[in-house]
């Protein structure tokens, strides 16, 4: 079992900068690949970023790619998205999930793959 809170969101001008952090419970953090999705207003759930078990893999949504970074921190149970030159179109709730699949390209990218959720944090950025 794996519980998750994310932290960080609020409120950003366009252009601006937030880091999101996820912290994990439990001892087997680093047996899980991780990943950020988020869920704006009336659309369907998103992936942004995902990372294997073993930090040899991270992939981005092309429309992040070159603004996001995903980084963990297994000695701290902890995942981080820096989130740079923000946009409107990131404005949405960003969820940190976990999941025990191989950590694979296939994996890592989608939703249903993953076991654990956290709460969520809102992100806004405004234009």
């Amino acid at each position: 079992q794996v519980q998750l809170v994310e932290s960080g969101g609020g409120l950003v001008q366009a252009g601006g900068s937030l880091r999101l952090s996820c912290a994990a419970s439990g001892r087997t953090f680093r047996s899980y690949n991780m990943g950020w999705f988020r869920q704006a207003p009336g659309k369907e759930r998103e992936f942004v970023a995902g990372m294997s078990r073993n930090a040899d893999l991270t992939v981005y949504a092309d429309s992040v790619k070159g603004r996001f970074t995903f980084s963990r921190d297994n000695a701290q149970n902890t995942v981080y998205l820096q989130m740079n030159s923000l946009k409107p179109e990131d404005t949405a709730v960003y969820f940190c999930a976990a999941g025990s699949r191989p950590g694979t390209y296939y994996y890592v990218r989608r939703q249903y793959e993953y076991d654990y959720w956290g709460q969520g944090t809102q992100v806004t950025v405004s234009s």
